[in-house]
């Protein structure tokens, strides 16, 4: 399995190639699954479906970044959304509280209640 993450890929192939980068990591520092729940303050059971790629909680995942000492990596793959010199001066210094509907975005459902022709 490649470990690198498509655009295309589906949300359980990323999920996995995640499991199998934090696997190889926790190896690469000798670390057992057990030594790294008890570090991370997590279930034994959780690290191993971490590793496998299965669902398990956003907070497992942090702790176990914190953990192997990668919580800012996470963050810094994320762009910081206060660098936009652009947006500020087009907003009048002011910072953006929500997001607009597009014009001609259609609705999730063609029903909405009260659309169903009961009186």
């Amino acid at each position: 399995m490649s470990l690198t993450i498509e655009a295309t890929s589906t949300m359980t192939a990323m999920q996995a190639a995640l499991g199998t980068r934090l696997a190889r990591l926790r190896l690469s520092r000798n670390l057992t699954q057990a030594s790294l729940a008890r570090e991370a303050g997590a279930s034994l059971s959780s690290i191993k479906r971490l590793e496998a790629g299965e669902n398990t909680s956003m907070e497992t995942f942090l702790r176990v970044l914190k953990a192997l000492g990668m919580e800012a990596r996470l963050l810094d793959a994320l762009p910081n959304p206060d660098v936009r010199p652009v947006e500020r001066v087009r907003h009048g210094g002011r910072e953006r509280r929500r997001a607009r509907t597009k014009a001609g975005t259609p609705k999730a459902t063609a029903w909405a209640w009260g659309e169903d022709g009961d009186p």
